[in-house]
């Protein structure tokens, strides 16, 4: 295996966590804003007013997002196994 093959593969690997992190992220993110806002514009001062929706957004966009992660995980472990005879030799 050389190293542009490692780097190549190192990348795509970096780049598929990146996507699974942001897709699992930002919808929490976008939630914890609003609710900042929400809260700012009230005057509620509640810590578990802005935990308990992001929290649950996460676990939704798991519970949505849970089967195409876990398919692109497989395929990208797939291609792996199949091309170690190429990287080999």
């Amino acid at each position: 295996m050389s190293l542009g093959e490692a780097l190549a593969l190192f990348g795509e690997a970096l780049g598929l966590v990146v996507i699974v992190v942001a897709l699992l992220v930002l919808p929490s993110l976008f939630v914890g804003l609003f609710v900042s806002v929400l809260q700012a514009a009230t005057q509620i001062n509640e810590q578990t007013l802005s935990f308990l929706p992001r929290l649950l957004v996460t676990l939704l966009s798991i519970m949505v997002l849970g089967p195409w992660i876990l398919s692109e995980f497989i395929d990208f472990f797939n291609r792996i196994f199949e091309s170690i005879p190429a990287l080999l030799g």
